[in-house]
């Protein structure tokens, strides 16, 4: 009779387990840090689920690159076996509105959005509805060897093109430069050139930057994009500018400024706890806002990194159960622990409120110079950041018009003929719609 029992239980055991749905969650991280973190808070939820007798047990696969992890979902759609979750950058964000196998957060129930950092919920607010959950948020700031610095009497981190390239002359003066250590170091990347398009007030695309209508031009002329490549080729006739020769090179042009070979380097905040983990006390790392063009006003940075959308298809609890992983993933505790183990922006405004009290900004104040600029930022069309569904293409085409720049190239010609193909992209894209 005992036997019997215990058969039973077993069986009933195993029909749980065997009745649990899965909730998956597709994301582009790889690295053991980032990863292994979202997985720490995936194990933790499934605890939750499982004290509280939910059928349901979340799971989480890395898909690829941010590209592949959108086009796996896609795919996975029209196979008809779509995650509930895929984490998007940010600049997948019209291609995903355009596919239609999302759904807006808030559709799945109430979403408060009171305590999201403005300019971070900004990005996500398309036609005046939050469509994703933010997460992994991000901006370029100035990494500075101050040892460097010191040697070459400059007290201050640069603040604009000006100042840099003054800093810049200085440290030739005092014979800091070598052929092996270069003043002025960052990835070959459209983001960057993004990024100094918004500081200056400026759209990237037509149509109010793509929020007020569909783009229908890329604005690779403007007066803004032209400062911006003007900037490089002065940097880089002077023998100033250094990358590795390949484009969106982030690792690359990291270990050129973390081994010491270039003064100042301009990078993601995401890679602050891996570029002081690299430099491992080789040198002083002082941190400071991104330089803009003289004789503008600081507008404030898009957000870049990327977020968390729900795929339609699936029943409205198991949307929800999905929101409500996602909202756990990115709570104001999580999310402190998130910018300690990476250096991305935490998100929401209560999590920078526990870091201030805590005393976090004291003890690393190289972190606090991110919070100031993006709190700082301004909430307009410009650093609500652009919309178009040629956007990754659109920053090649940004990429290899700057390296013809540098390898002698007119600065006027290079540019109308990025914009031309630009243009032509986004035309054959839009044609579809």
């Amino acid at each position: 009779m005992k036997r019997s029992a215990a058969i039973m239980a077993l069986l009933f055991v195993a029909s749980f387990a065997v009745a649990q749905t899965q909730i998956e969650f597709w994301y582009a991280f790889s690295d053991e840090n980032r990863s292994g973190w979202i997985q720490q808070r995936i194990a933790e939820f499934n605890e939750m689920l499982a004290a509280e007798g939910k059928p349901y047990v979340v799971t989480g696969e890395r898909k690829g690159s941010y590209p592949e992890t959108q086009q796996a979902a896609i795919l996975a759609v029209r196979q008809g076996n779509p995650p509930h979750l895929l984490q998007l950058y940010e600049i997948g964000s019209q291609i995903a509105v355009d596919s239609g196998i999302f759904v807006p957060v808030g559709s799945i129930g109430d979403f408060d959005t009171s305590d999201y950092i403005e300019p971070v919920l900004n990005y996500y607010t398309i036609g005046g509805e939050v469509h994703s959950i933010p997460f992994n948020s991000s901006s370029p700031i100035l990494y500075a060897n101050k040892s460097q610095m010191d040697a070459a009497g400059i007290a201050e981190v640069p603040t604009t093109f000006g100042e840099m390239m003054a800093a810049c002359d200085a440290a030739q003066a005092a014979g800091v430069l070598t052929a092996d250590v270069k003043c002025f170091g960052v990835s070959l990347n459209g983001w960057f050139v993004e990024q100094w398009v918004a500081q200056q007030g400026e759209p990237l695309v037509n149509n109010d930057n793509g929020r007020a209508g569909r783009a229908t031009e890329v604005l690779l002329t403007s007066d803004a994009v032209k400062n911006v490549v003007e900037f490089f080729k002065a940097m880089n006739d002077k023998g100033y500018y250094t990358y590795t020769g390949r484009l969106e090179d982030w690792s690359g042009s990291d270990a050129i400024f973390t081994n010491g070979n270039v003064m100042f380097h301009i990078t993601s905040t995401a890679d602050l706890v891996n570029i002081t983990n690299a430099i491992d006390g080789k040198f002083e790392l002082v941190t400071g806002m991104l330089p803009i063009v003289d004789g503008t006003e600081r507008n404030g940075v898009v957000i870049g990194g990327a977020s968390v959308w729900l795929v339609g298809g699936h029943p409205q609890e198991e949307l929800e159960v999905a929101r409500d992983f996602v909202l756990y993933m990115t709570n104001p505790e999580n999310m402190v622990s998130w910018h300690k183990a990476t250096g991305y922006y935490p998100v929401r405004n209560s999590s920078v409120d526990m870091l201030e009290a805590e005393g976090w900004f004291e003890e690393f104040p190289n972190a606090s110079t991110a919070f100031e600029q993006l709190l700082n930022t301004r909430t307009n069309s410009a650093t609500a950041g652009a919309m178009m569904g040629t956007f990754q293409a659109t920053r090649t085409i940004v990429e290899e018009a700057i390296q013809k720049v540098l390898g002698g190239a007119d600065v006027d010609a290079a540019l109308e003929e990025a914009k031309r193909l630009a243009d032509a992209q986004l035309a054959e894209y839009n044609a579809n719609f």
